[in-house]
């Protein structure tokens, strides 16, 4: 059996990779194939071929050249390459050579060589110690890619903490924050799954966000899900069995920051999915510096008092208000309707060959439908001598869809200002234009619709 060409790799290749690999490791597979020759009529010429043998060498040497080619036999596979000698006009050797597509530790997956150096990139969340060469990763990539296509599916890499739910130490809670949450029975739309989870054995308690059952549900028929989070490999399993309970959408794509390649960064490297097909869903934009064209900006989950603390944030947290999300207007709603446009838009608008599709690129397109004919002018939001085109509103206002000035005209549909008595604020007043406070365009870029204006007002100086 070959690894390369019998691997499955399907919509769940980490997991029936991982299946096939201990099969692999069992079987003795690694076989090398020794060239056996026929001796029956060796033995009658053995005393002619001596009495012959200098000049037979002599006019071999003069008449056979020896010719050595390389073929990788194009099976779907990287796992062997053919070197083929050919001697004199009948004779030919064939052996077969390992390209080493993986390793275990420094041993070869396929043929069990010890390998002196490393390569590669390690996938020890499909199987531990597993290493995959890049030719075998390529490979994988594009032989998963092909199958998700055919069921319209992409790849959806989804954040934990503060994106899917949100965790406290029990030792941050507060004696009454303990009572109130013990006394909690919350449950979500069906009634039959809580989503507030005291887990003793590590210390913590975990809040699910709302609606977080129904999105997972409703993106696993059009994506390939990964979880990837900057936790430790025992918080992220347990995270992902009260998420996914019955195996339904993770199974073994659970990447924990002991699986990255490079120290508070997350990248795709890991991730069995080509780049043109993976979208993101992260609440921290600094994780992902290599990859913000996959990313999906997520507004922050904060349950727990603990949580706005650590992200030095001076309010009550959803716990304090005694409140919490809406579901149906809630982030995660409104994400996957975003996710079904890109998604839409992806299989069934777009001209062309589906495989040279980017969804990054339409991830763009929908992003500017959002604010699309708005025209924003900015009021005492930069500090002086700031170059406004630099800042992160501006470039936020932009990618959704509007167009930013410095100057004011009829034109402006917007003005965006801290303070109600600057004369582009006055200005917006008497013109009847809309008057909102920088957190509008933030909700909106979270949120992906046009959200109310009057909920947004400036609020006048203490002065004035």
């Amino acid at each position: 059996m070959s690894l390369l060409t019998d691997s499955p790799v399907h919509s769940s290749s980490s997991d029936d990779f991982a299946a096939f690999l201990d099969a692999e490791l069992n079987s003795n597979s690694s076989a090398s194939s020794p060239v056996e020759e026929d001796g029956d009529d060796e033995d009658e010429s053995n005393d002619e071929e001596a009495e012959d043998d200098n000049e037979l060498e002599g006019k071999s040497v003069k008449r056979c050249k020896v010719e050595m080619s390389a073929n990788i036999h194009e099976h779907g596979s990287t796992s062997h390459t053919t070197l083929e000698h050919k001697i004199g006009k009948d004779k030919s050797l064939k052996i077969d050579i390992c390209t080493h597509p993986g390793s275990f530790g420094d041993m070869c997956i396929l043929c069990g060589q010890r390998l002196e150096e490393e390569s590669g990139v390690t996938f020890g969340y499909i199987h531990k110690g597993l290493r995959l060469a890049n030719d075998e990763i390529v490979r994988l990539r594009n032989t998963d890619m092909k199958n998700l296509l055919r069921h319209k599916k992409l790849y959806l890499v989804l954040d934990l903490d503060h994106t899917l739910l949100n965790s406290t130490l029990l030792a941050h809670l507060t004696p009454e924050e303990e009572e109130y949450l013990k006394s909690q029975t919350d449950s979500l739309q069906d009634g039959s799954r809580v989503n507030l989870f005291k887990l003793d054995f590590i210390h913590m308690m975990t809040k699910l966000r709302p609606f977080v059952h129904t999105f997972l549900k409703e993106a696993s028929e059009m994506f390939d899900m990964y979880i990837y989070t900057m936790g430790d490999r025992p918080y992220a399993l347990e995270m992902a069995r009260l998420l996914d309970p019955n195996k339904e959408y993770f199974h073994a794509k659970v990447i924990s920051r002991d699986d990255g390649t490079q120290r508070h960064q997350k990248g795709l490297d890991v991730v069995l999915g080509q780049e043109s097909a993976v979208l993101i869903l992260d609440d921290t934009e600094n994780a992902w510096t290599k990859h913000k064209d996959n990313l999906i900006l997520m507004e922050r989950y904060h349950y727990f008092k603990s949580s706005c603390r650590q992200f030095g944030y001076n309010c009550k947290s959803l716990l304090e208000l005694g409140k919490d999300e809406n579901e149906p207007g809630g982030a995660l709603a409104s994400v996957l309707k975003a996710l079904k446009q890109v998604h839409s838009m992806f299989f069934d608008e777009l001209g062309g060959d589906l495989a040279g599709r980017d969804v990054r690129q339409v991830l763009k397109v929908v992003r500017k439908e959002v604010l699309k004919g708005c025209k924003i002018v900015f009021s005492r939001v930069f500090p002086t001598r700031y170059q406004a085109a630099d800042h992160h509103l501006w470039k936020m206002a932009e990618q959704l869809g509007a167009t930013c000035n410095t100057e004011l005209d009829p034109s402006v549909t917007h003005v965006i200002s801290t303070d109600v008595g600057t004369e582009k604020s006055r200005w917006a007043v008497k013109e009847k234009k809309f008057l909102v406070n920088p957190q509008w365009i933030e909700a909106v870029n979270f949120l992906w619709r046009k959200l109310p204006e009057e909920n947004y007002p400036v609020k006048p100086t203490k002065e004035e």
